[in-house]
């Protein structure tokens, strides 16, 4: 395990990352349960107001944002100074994604159902950074075997191969597909070779009046399909949204 270790997570330098990511999940999962004991009005926990202003925890999360990330510039990937910033990072990014909707609507609908949008974000971003932290690194690895750089050369060849089909499907509409197909095989290439949304770039350009219409009634299935269970985890996430 130590060798391990040092020869994934040390050597390429991805402690960092490993630190940011965790700092960002926890703090994420923390604000969630303040902000729901706000909501409740349980705890000893109060929105935070200056002048009458309610102050959004997106501020803090921007300040801690900068902050980290010109200290992770100046720091390297190695040392002290390089985690600690990357733990700042980590947390300043947790605390602006889970407003993500409120930047995107510029209007406080944290918890309203555009306010889903900040917790598909923060799962979407924790999966992702998860995915590229859990994903072998050849460079920067010293004392490696021919059959360990052969390996890693034809883990590169198998992302790179799977970007091009990330691309069709990023056109066909299907974004998540693509993000994750980048990393993970196979996963782009199902995206790529099913219909499009309709509404997509694809669509658009490649589909006659038929293959439209039979895209239209397979997404209408797909998303009656998925929404129920999507909406009970990011309930289960981030809070029920308040009634209309």
């Amino acid at each position: 395990m130590g060798d391990w270790w040092q020869r994934n997570i040390v050597e390429p330098g991805k402690l960092p990352l490993l630190l940011a990511l965790t700092a960002f999940v926890l703090t994420f999962v923390i604000t969630r349960v303040v902000t729901r004991l706000i909501r409740a009005g349980k705890g000893p926990f109060g929105n935070v107001k200056a002048g009458g202003v309610h102050i959004h925890h997106v501020v803090p999360g921007v300040v801690l944002t900068v902050v980290g990330g010109f200290g992770a510039v100046a720091g390297g990937r190695h040392g002290f100074g390089s985690a600690l910033a990357a733990v700042v990072f980590g947390m300043g990014a947790g605390l602006v994604l889970d407003e993500f909707a409120l930047i995107l609507h510029l209007d406080d609908v944290y918890w309203t159902e555009a306010g889903r949008k900040s917790v598909e974000v923060v799962v979407l971003t924790a999966a992702l950074v998860g995915l590229v932290l859990a994903g072998f690194t050849p460079f920067g690895v010293d004392g490696m075997s021919q059959d360990e750089l052969q390996d890693r050369t034809n883990v590169i060849a198998t992302v790179a191969g799977n970007f091009l089909f990330s691309l069709l499907a990023l056109a066909k509409g299907k974004a998540r597909l693509a993000i994750f197909g980048v990393i993970v095989p196979v996963i782009a290439l199902v995206g790529a070779v099913r219909l499009a949304r309709p509404g997509s770039l694809w669509a658009r350009r490649c589909y006659a009046r038929r293959p439209r219409a039979k895209a239209r009634l397979r997404a209408y299935h797909h998303d009656r399909r998925w929404s129920g269970p999507r909406r009970t985890f990011q309930d289960w996430i981030g809070g029920r949204p308040n009634p209309r």
